[in-house]
């Protein structure tokens, strides 16, 4: 059965099955070859759920031979990250702390919708533990590497759902992003994620990150992203934050592009440590938008740093996060993780509160700049993938992973739309992201600007050359 079916977009997987040249089984059947094939090199997945993949492939199928689909993505397969409570699943969260034996009798909001509408799950996919940091390994399900070259990390910490969108093992993700844990790893594995406004995809439940948390998409193709957003941000009374649902299919207008729009183009935001190589990449890619019809100006920061506030408030939640642990749960943790919740139970409040206001400040900032620009460009990230396993690429500063995310956890702190899309690779072949920030509730503008350099730069029709791994390999 050919492989190619495994690369196929969700759209065109979608299209093809209404036409009849195509079939949910065959599809679904051919991507969990290309898993146990190739994941025992990636360690994507920590559940594949095959016989219950290939039942639901079967019904949709039968759906779709009487023209007769329950939604937008019917058939499409689909990977669930392991901290989206699922129906019928454990969600350990990579962690052994967490009870082994558990399942649940309900979906998160984003696992529902899609469920709904017919996706076809294929299993869980690997996390770091409770999600804390921005690479993708954990003391339960061990290195999660990046299908462009397997002794790098694919980031986090969505890292297996990129990981496995990269090597064909899903044409559709699910993410959370609570300081940039959809768009770091789609940065270094070459695919796109968006997260969307704070509030646009329900989330339950409610997560210890707070309001920094954003359940949201990962795909190959921001038409993709945009046809799952439309699925996702389908309301669900659980979600007391939620934004009022306004119906809107995120495909409409996708090809509008960007003339006319005002860029900002910030390089560093006046603060973050780039590569060589990436900051090339990424100001060719934003030299492009001027290319398509867009007015792009070199900006100055539009706020300072604000890692030791993020740090602040991240912290405390890991804290927060870990209250109820007893000490022997404690003492199963990452050593590293372990250590900042260690650290956020010292934090005093009016050191958290001054973080918060903080927050707010940066918040205020990015309203301002968008009474000029309709967009931010920035890097995704400062550097290219590094080695598997490990926390950052330089020696510990006491930041753990903030260093080099020096991008994506401002957008977290202000809720507002931002996006990773594919721009290019470094001379060794690893991938880098360009970042598209957008003005709050306006997600439209972010996805059809991604949308259109992805078209002038389709980079998402390369592919990883895929190596089974060794015998013993682990």
């Amino acid at each position: 059965m050919s492989e190619d079916l495994c690369y196929l977009t969700a759209s065109e997987l979608v299209r093809r099955y209404g036409e009849k040249s195509l079939s949910p089984v065959d599809v679904t059947a051919a991507t969990l070859a290309r898993i146990e094939r190739y994941d025992g090199a990636i360690n994507a997945y920590c559940l594949v759920a095959g016989d219950e993949a290939m039942a639901a492939a079967r019904q949709s199928e039968e759906r779709w031979s009487k023209g007769q689909p329950l939604g937008l993505v019917d058939g499409v397969p689909t990977s669930i990250k392991d901290l989206n409570i699922s129906k019928g699943w454990p969600t350990l969260r990579g962690s052994r702390s967490v009870a082994a034996d558990q399942t649940c009798d309900e979906d998160a909001p984003i696992v529902a919708r899609l469920r709904e509408q017919g996706a076809v799950f294929l299993g869980k996919t690997t996390t770091p533990e409770f999600g804390w940091k921005g690479v993708t390994d954990s003391p339960l399900t061990g290195i999660t590497r990046n299908p462009w070259n397997t002794e790098r990390t694919p980031g986090g910490s969505s890292g297996g759902a990129s990981a496995a969108l990269a090597a064909g093992f899903c044409a559709l993700a699910t993410g959370g992003d609570g300081g940039g844990s959809i768009r770091i790893p789609s940065g270094f594995s070459g695919t796109f994620g968006i997260k969307a406004q704070f509030g646009r995809v329900p989330a339950f439940p409610a997560s210890p990150y707070g309001t920094l948390s954003h359940p949201g998409p990962l795909a190959r193709t921001v038409e993709d992203a945009a046809l799952m957003l439309t699925v996702i941000a389908r309301p669900d009374p659980r979600d007391w934050l939620a934004l009022d649902y306004d119906g809107r299919d995120w495909r409409d207008g996708l090809d509008d592009g960007v003339a006319g729009l005002r860029i900002g183009f910030s390089p560093d935001l006046g603060y973050g440590r780039v590569d060589a190589q990436v900051a090339d990449r990424v100001a060719k890619a934003a030299q492009e938008f001027v290319e398509l019809g867009a007015t792009v100006e070199d900006v100055p920061p539009p706020f300072a740093d604000p890692t030791e506030a993020f740090r602040t408030i991240w912290w405390v939640a890991s804290a927060t996060a870990m209250r109820n642990h007893s000490p022997e749960q404690m003492a199963q943790l990452e050593p590293d993780f372990a250590d900042i919740c260690e650290q956020g139970r010292r934090i005093d409040v009016i050191d958290y509160m001054q973080a918060v206001d903080q927050r707010a400040v940066v918040g205020l900032a990015m309203k301002t700049f968008g009474q000029t620009y309709d967009l931010l460009l920035t890097p995704s990230l400062a550097v290219p993938a590094f080695s598997a396993g490990a926390l950052s690429p330089w020696p510990e500063d006491g930041f753990k992973w903030l260093s080099w995310t020096p991008f994506s956890y401002p957008f977290n702190m202000t809720g507002q739309p931002a996006a990773s899309v594919p721009c290019g690779f470094t001379d060794d072949g690893l991938p880098v992201g360009l970042q598209i920030v957008g003005r709050a509730y306006e997600e439209a503008t972010v996805l059809r600007a991604a949308r259109a350099y992805e078209t002038a730069h389709p980079y998402h029709r390369q592919h990883p050359e895929l190596k089974e791994a060794a015998k013993g390999d682990g």
